[in-house]
């Protein structure tokens, strides 16, 4: 027997039980933290970044997100719709489903301006009001589904007369494509059209398969669908489209419409979601509802902060609230070849509609305290993916995650997708995801799970990474068609204007190409011209997947820095010899094979302090584990190993000099010495640590990770900590960018080398923090939160800001800012 007869009555109770909490969610301060205003004019509304213009409102894992109106010809629609054509974020619409009222009393179209206007975004909805003497419109937008969001339109009788209004909603699909382009001129192939039915209206999308900027299928469409019956007429060639309907409001009354907004991929998820629509508009306070107290929750658990009873400022509840809405706004359901629901790095930003390792890894960790079922799937959609050895493509690389997934695979795959990447994997950071998972949730289950996977991970560094053998990992590229020809040869790119000196460099062994370049492969006419250092650009794949290995993609210590910067390194320390100068930048890359010779991958000749540190960070989480699971012996080997590595990253990665730790490039020959993984031409130093510091190439974040693992000597991190705290160093405007102020290839609008991005920044508090220097990491923590453009105020979370001004760079709304910064606020921020 039910529990409730009345359905209504259940509905009302629930609503008085929970009414306490939805209005602490619905509070003034949680309102329009984000700029959700906008009026798209064009399918691409691209700023100088290629981020689209507008901040939607995206929730659910949905497909499609919606702005609230900015200009009185927009009123009473939700702006958009933008939708993601599988891994493209386009406007379809400047108002797709837009309500126009005629009173049928006297036949006026009413002048919504002329109302009392009240448009708000809250977390997780959209309102509008417009109030008059004699009535109110409400409407209010929630998302109920990963396919579907709900509009509700109320009507409020406030007079003492029956009220009669004929509605009319209309819409128009967008004709313009980009700046230049008409949809027609851009996309001849594309076709669009709209049907009708008595409830409702479908805009369907034919087949494109454009690479780099949108990617439909033959049955993609949007649809909308109301709770009361229409006439609707289509212009097709217009691609628009007008409804209408009448209601009647008794004196004192009010009444509600419902329709529901759904962008599908394909005919099959538009068949799978039709029975929910019909329940949605059936019980559609059931569904708001639910989705207010969801919301609730995550509010409630996201700005927790356990026994810390320091108080946050108004400020800083802002931004964590920004936070939660940015990563949830980022959250896609699955569909193609994404299996799981993940966070994607930025739906407003061109390239970013895909799942990405170590971005996924940050997401995660943070998601864990207020949406853990999304942190978990995030984790799941990344290893859903890692290397089999039976893998038909890179049985090699068993037991690796690779970089980045997205609706479609690459051609090696079968599919026709170009963002798909398998050049390489990113920062081993997965085990500090997971373990923070279970800190949040307390589910051990999730640990049995992960834990072996992660295990073949750990070990996929140790034999596919680590060239020599020595137990020091360095980053480096797979064996990729970008980076070896089908020999397995390393393959690149040498300018030469004029012929090499070096007689060893045949150039016939390359394809010559425009102005000056060869393409060319083998390890020893690679080898040949990088010792000449003759050459006037060179350009090579393998550095790139080592650098996008890193995380850090252009960063100065994988040898990147720009004609200009190079020629004033020379000018101070060679007196202007740039052929000397390049070889402080030059990289080499060594061929990692099996014991049967096969090719493994690449690594770059150098060792990575802070891919050690989170190796050994690593060892300790899975010691962690291990122990959790009741397999003792398997703990105590990786806490030992944590402990040995741990020692020599302090050994052998800090410059005494300079007081900062740094990678250490090493160069080999063909034959092995005594001491393992040490060649012979090489001197080791007393504790077994071979080549050279990389300190020509300045300073950067890697070289406060060993604090922040809370590995560093005591001394050594105090010298860290005073070179970190260095005006001229890293404490700009917007503290602890990417490159220190002094680094010879520093530019403060250079990706990763100058702007300011917040898993450095976050790294760096943490690492200050943990030996003590509680202040002077507060003292920076201030100077991001005062000075980065629009952080404390209603502008998107931004990819980076500039460390000299604060003004805001790369991505909007982006997840991984957003979710370092929740985790400051929950760690370590306070007034």
């Amino acid at each position: 027997m039910p529990l409730f007869r009345n359905t209504s009555f259940a509905l009302i109770l629930v609503t008085l039980i929970l009414y306490p909490l939805l209005a602490s969610a619905t509070t003034s301060n949680t309102s329009n933290v984000i700029d959700r205003a906008g009026t798209p004019k064009q399918h691409k509304e691209y700023d100088k970044y290629q981020n689209q213009r507008f901040n939607p409102l995206f929730d659910l894992g949905a497909w499609h997100g919606f702005l609230l109106p900015e200009k009185q010809n927009t009123y009473a629609a939700f702006t958009g719709p933008m939708i993601i054509a599988q891994e493209y974020s386009l406007f379809i619409a400047e108002k797709l489903d837009q309500l126009t009222i005629t009173d049928l009393a006297n036949k006026q179209v009413l002048d919504l301006s002329l109302a009392k206007i009240n448009r708000i975004s809250k977390p997780g909805e959209l309102q509008q009001t417009f109030t008059f003497e004699k009535f109110t419109l409400e409407l209010n937008l929630h998302f109920v589904s990963s396919r579907t969001a709900m509009i509700e339109t109320k009507f409020i009788n406030l007079s003492n007369d029956k009220l009669a209004f004929a509605l009319t909603w209309q819409g128009e699909l967008l004709e313009k494509w980009d700046d230049k382009k008409t949809v027609k001129q851009a996309l001849p192939q594309w076709h669009r059209s709209l049907t009708a039915n008595t409830n409702g209206i479908i805009f369907h999308f034919s087949e494109v398969r454009n690479t780099w900027n949108i990617l439909t299928s033959k049955s993609a469409q949007y649809q909308i669908t109301r709770s009361l019956p229409t006439k609707t007429t289509i212009n097709q060639p217009q691609h628009n489209y007008q409804s209408t309907a009448t209601i009647s409001i008794a004196k004192n009354d009010s009444t509600s419409i419902y329709s529901t907004q759904s962008y599908f991929h394909n005919q099959a998820e538009a068949d799978a979601e039709q029975d929910f629509i019909k329940e949605a508009l059936v019980k559609p306070k059931v569904k708001i509802l639910a989705t207010k107290r969801r919301w609730q929750q995550y509010l409630e658990k996201g700005m927790a902060t356990g026994k810390d009873s320091r108080k946050r400022s108004p400020a800083q509840n802002k931004v964590a609230i920004k936070a939660i809405e940015t990563l949830n706004g980022n959250w896609r359901s699955p569909a193609g070849k994404l299996t799981h629901d993940g966070v994607t790095p930025s739906v407003t930003a061109r390239w970013f509609n895909g799942v990405w390792a170590w971005d996924s890894w940050k997401h995660a960790y943070a998601m864990a305290h207020f949406n853990s079922d999304i942190a978990k799937e995030n984790i799941r959609a990344m290893f859903a993916y890692q290397i089999k050895a039976n893998d038909a493509i890179r049985p090699q690389d068993e037991g690796m995650i690779i970089d980045a997934i997205f609706y479609n695979q690459d051609e090696a795959r079968g599919g026709d997708g170009g963002n798909w990447n398998e050049r390489n994997t990113k920062p081993p950071l997965a085990s500090w995801a997971v373990w923070e998972i279970y800190k949040a949730t307390k589910d051990v289950s999730f640990i049995e799970e992960m834990l072996p996977k992660l295990q073949r991970y750990h070990q996929w560094w140790y034999r596919n990474r680590d060239h020599n053998q020595n137990g020091l990992v360095e980053y480096g590229a797979t064996k990729h068609r970008y980076h070896n020809d089908v020999q397995g040869n390393i393959s690149f790119k040498v300018r030469y204007l004029k012929a090499p000196s070096n007689a060893a460099i045949d150039l016939k062994m390359c394809q010559s190409v425009e102005k000056s370049w060869y393409v060319c492969s083998g390890i020893s006419l690679y080898q040949h011209i990088i010792a000449s250092s003759d050459y006037d650009d060179i350009d090579i794949g393998a550095q790139h997947g080592t650098a996008w290995e890193s995380g850090m993609d252009n960063a100065a210590r994988f040898g990147f820095i720009n004609a200009e910067q190079l020629s004033d390194f020379a000018d101070k320390n060679y007196q202007g010899d740039l052929t000397k100068a390049r070889k402080d930048w030059q990289v080499m890359f060594y061929q990692n094979t099996n014991s049967s010779g096969d090719l493994l991958g690449f690594s770059i000749n150098q060792e990575s302090v802070e891919l050690n540190t989170y190796l050994a960070h690593e060892k300790t989480l899975l010691a962690n584990m291990a122990e959790l699971l009741q397999q003792k012996q398997l703990a105590a080997s990786y806490r030992q190993a944590a402990k040995d590595l741990s020692k020599r990253i302090n050994q052998c990665f800090f410059d005494e000099e300079s007081g900062f730790f740094y990678d250490r490039s090493f160069t080999l020959s063909k034959a092995k010495s005594n001491i393992k993984g040490v060649q012979e031409n090489e001197q080791a130093d007393q504790h077994d640590c071979i080549g050279t510091l990389l300190t020509a190439r300045g300073r950067g974040p890697e070289g406060w990770s060993p604090l922040w693992a809370n590995i560093a000597d005591v001394d050594k991190a105090e010298r860290v900590k005073n070179v970190m705290l260095k005006s001229n160093e890293f404490n700009t405007t917007i503290p602890l960018g990417t490159a220190a102020l002094t680094n010879p290839a520093y530019d403060a609008d250079i990706y990763w080398r100058g702007r300011v991005w917040l898993d450095q920044v976050y790294f760096g508090l943490i690492a200050l923090d943990n030996y003590g220097y509680h202040q002077e990491a507060k003292t920076l923590a201030e100077k991001l939160f005062n000075n980065a453009e629009g952080l404390s105020e209603n502008g998107s979370i931004r990819e980076n800001y500039n460390p000299e001004t604060g003004a805001v760079q790369g991505a909007t709304n982006f997840s991984w800012s957003a979710a370092h910064l929740l985790m400051l606020y929950r760690e370590f921020l306070a007034e």
